[in-house]
């Protein structure tokens, strides 16, 4: 089984909010990450973008290509993205499980293409993150859960 950690947590309330970064979360099939506008499933529907997540290596590399100067370095969290990973690649195919904590499970759903929103953060970060799905995987929770930074992250299956 392939194993790495959670480096980050972060959510934002609305579209276009603020992005808060946390230490421990509670994550559930209902609402998704709670506190995150995308999570929470409306009645009758159902949802492949809960929860995103995205491998610091792959931020790293998009970074490193991007080439910013030291002191306009983007924090990770700037991806939009509810989780940072590290230490372990993640599925790059539908239907895989993650496993992160004790209890929480999240089945991948599809790539997290980086949208025009990228770049008007930074020019050029939409292109950086497009290669060998460096803008992360969505996935919808299958399993609830409570987790912090520093979680061993596990792939399943």
């Amino acid at each position: 089984m392939t194993t790495g950690r959670l480096d980050g947590i972060a959510r934002h309330a609305r579209p276009r909010g603020p992005i808060e970064t946390l230490s421990r979360v509670s994550v559930t099939i209902t609402d998704g990450l709670q506190g995150d506008y995308r999570g929470a499933i409306r009645p009758g529907k159902s949802s492949r973008r809960q929860v995103s997540l995205i491998e610091a290596e792959s931020w790293a590399a998009a970074q490193a290509e991007l080439a910013l100067p030291a002191d306009r370095a983007l924090e990770w969290h700037v991806r939009r993205a509810n989780l940072l990973v590290s230490g372990v690649r993640l599925p790059r195919a539908a239907g895989r499980v993650i496993a992160i904590g004790e209890t929480l499970r999240i089945e991948i759903a599809c790539e997290c293409d980086p949208c025009s929103r990228m770049d008007e953060i930074e020019p050029g970060l939409k292109a950086v993150l497009l290669p060998d799905w460096r803008g992360g995987v969505l996935g919808r929770v299958i399993s609830d859960g409570v987790i912090a930074i520093g979680d061993t992250i596990r792939i399943e299956t």
